[in-house]
């Protein structure tokens, strides 16, 4: 196990294009550290400059205290998982899990010891003797993660492993990983675009957008406090309703007003973000997750300056809660900022539909397509950002 420490890490490719662009980011001993971001952020490249499969450009790879910016990938004592497995496909799973360290020398009662004690925690035991034409996809993925168990590496780098999986094998996979890599306790760096994997996996997880590292921090963090309209907008699914928002002095506290529609900015709002009574008498972006909308029959008690009137356009059933989408009168927010957290097809969607909210209610909702509706905001979650510089407003 070894620390993994990117210090102003690099890519520059032959034809100009920066792909990576000063990363810092220091990995502790045992960490689960995942690199998320859309397609083309740099994660990948990033995650191939650690392993040695891509020169480095500028900067330094550093692991377990030792600079290896010229050692080949197999002097760098890491593992790399992918995602198409890279099983060979003539030899037995014990054999694809064995090969490395029959390479390395290792004595075949050593091989015999680890490749059995690998498969014993990842379930294989009944399939060492069969060839990977014969495994179904989540035992592929099980039979190259123990290949790379088998090595005792320093780390382990993951490049979207599960994204060949459908999704409820991706569900147990994902699960699998967490419980193998806090039962090894190895350092681990993983690829995704997915934030949920993002989210349930890392310890910590760092945001990146055209090669630049956007926020790194604990899931929940991330969620509760994003750095940057990018981060807010790529962290949640539904994600994060916005829109322009006008703010003045109300009630000893503030008002944050849109289109026909007010908020109350009450106390606490305040005292978390201080800095937004400079914008007092300003426009600026506010955001408020779905999850922090609910249909006023089930929210007890909802004070003055939380409630909001909708019209229904779309109702979602999706078992355990309701999606309920809703048009707002006021003008939606967009800007490369958005485009590159939901995507471009997203974003002309959003633009032909105007500003539709998304708001996730209770299942008990009686919300009607084409019928009003009365919703609450959990007033004490609003996000607020500078429309001129895209960043959150804290203090």
């Amino acid at each position: 196990m070894a620390e993994i420490t990117l210090d102003k890490l690099t890519k520059v490719y032959g034809d100009g294009t920066r792909a990576v662009s000063e990363l810092d980011l220091a990995i502790e001993d045992g960490e689960f550290v995942v690199l998320v971001g859309p397609s083309g952020c740099g994660k990948t490249s990033a995650l191939r400059m650690v392993a040695g499969l891509e020169p480095i450009t500028e900067g330094r790879v550093v692991i377990g205290g030792e600079v290896v910016n010229k050692l080949p990938p197999k002097d760098r004592d890491i593992a790399m998982i992918f995602q198409n497995y890279a099983l060979y496909p003539h030899m037995s799973a014990f054999d694809n899990m064995a090969f490395g360290l029959k390479l390395r020398g290792m004595k075949k009662d050593r091989r015999r010891d680890r490749v059995n004690g690998a498969a014993k925690t990842l379930g294989l035991a009944e399939v060492l003797p069969k060839k990977p034409r014969t495994l179904s996809g989540g035992q592929r993925q099980r039979v190259a993660m123990g290949r790379a168990i088998v090595r005792e590496p320093q780390a382990f780098l993951m490049d979207e492993p599960l994204s060949n999986l459908d999704a409820k094998l991706r569900v147990e996979m994902r699960a699998e990983i967490a419980r193998l890599q806090r039962e090894l306790n190895v350092t681990t760096i993983y690829v995704t675009h997915d934030q949920v994997e993002a989210m349930t996996l890392g310890d910590r997880v760092a945001i990146m957008r055209g090669g630049l590292l956007q926020q790194v921090a604990g899931p929940q963090e991330l969620y509760d406090r994003p750095r940057n309209l990018f981060v807010a907008e790529f962290i949640g699914s539904p994600a994060m309703n916005l829109v322009g928002a006008d703010l003045a002095p109300a009630n000893g506290g503030m008002s944050a007003t849109f289109g026909q529609r007010s908020l109350q900015i009450g106390g606490p709002v305040l005292q978390r973000r201080p800095a937004l009574r400079r914008f007092t008498g300003r426009r600026v972006i506010l955001g408020v997750r779905p999850e922090d909308i609910e249909d006023a029959e089930h929210a007890d008690g909802a004070p003055e300056g939380t409630r909001l009137a909708a019209v229904v356009d779309i109702r979602e059933d999706m078992g355990s809660e309701v999606f309920v989408h809703f048009g707002v009168d006021a003008k939606a927010v967009r800007g490369e900022d958005v485009t590159a957290a939901v995507g471009e097809e997203a974003a002309e969607v959003a633009g032909v539909k105007g500003n539709v909210w998304v708001a996730r209610v209770d299942r008990e909702t009686g919300a009607q397509e084409g019928a009003r509706l009365h919703l609450v905001v959990d007033t004490s979650r609003l996000h607020f950002f500078d429309p001129d510089t895209g960043d959150a407003i804290y203090d």
